[in-house]
């Protein structure tokens, strides 16, 4: 399946019945080796192993584990971004925490930053927003389910229980900026992608596959 097919399924309510078995699919080829799919430590602190990637769209699996490695944030988990997110839950749990961004020039709680994602990493670059953010309205998703979260939107996304995967589709809107919010005082650097080598690709996508249902 492609972006358009899953997408279909999740918008089309079948993504509950067709998606586990596709998924485990591609998971038990990357994990075979027969996939040349190899996995990046995301910095919100899952795997990602990138299926499809094009100008506008594309296709993630999104693995969330403490037995698998993973990086971490140098701003915080709370992010927006800069395409319009689909998401079905194939085990575990994922709560979503949207955040309450109210610029301000007193009392600030963080600085805003804009994410460049390039060959070299994240070029995470404070911009001259500052806001005060709190906690807003939470919905937590299970296995079977599928949410969407428009661009723009801040947010964190939790996993209780600190096991879960989900199949992650972006489309990209024009003009908007992946954002992340941190420390008011925090300055302009860069965080490197991590890969990961083929034999730690291949665990954790083995370890997504027996944890479907």
């Amino acid at each position: 399946m492609r972006y358009q097919d899953l997408y279909d399924a999740m918008i089309g309510g079948t993504a509950r019945d067709s998606l586990p078995g596709w998924a485990r699919r591609v998971l038990e080829a990357i994990g075979s080796g027969d996939s040349p799919i190899i996995g990046v430590r995301h910095p919100l602190g899952f795997l990602c192993l990138p299926l499809e990637r094009t100008e506008e769209y594309g296709v993630c699996m999104h693995i969330w584990s403490g037995a698998l490695p993973h990086a971490a944030s140098t701003t915080s988990q709370i992010h927006c971004h800069s395409w319009d997110l689909l998401s079905h839950v194939l085990y575990g749990q994922v709560e979503n925490v949207r955040a309450d961004v109210g610029d301000t020039v007193s009392a600030v709680t963080h600085r805003v930053f804009e994410v460049v994602s390039g060959a070299d990493g994240d070029r995470i670059r404070p911009t001259p927003r500052t806001v005060r953010c709190s906690p807003g309205m939470s919905e937590v998703y299970g296995p079977g389910e599928t949410y969407a979260l428009p661009a723009g939107v801040f947010h964190a996304s939790v996993v209780p229980g600190g096991e879960g995967a989900t199949i992650a589709l972006g489309r990209g809107r024009p003009g908007r900026s992946d954002l992340s919010l941190g420390p008011p005082d925090l300055g302009a650097h860069l965080v490197p992608r991590r890969h990961c080598d083929p034999r730690e690709t291949a665990r954790a996508a083995l370890h997504a596959a027996d944890r479907l249902p």
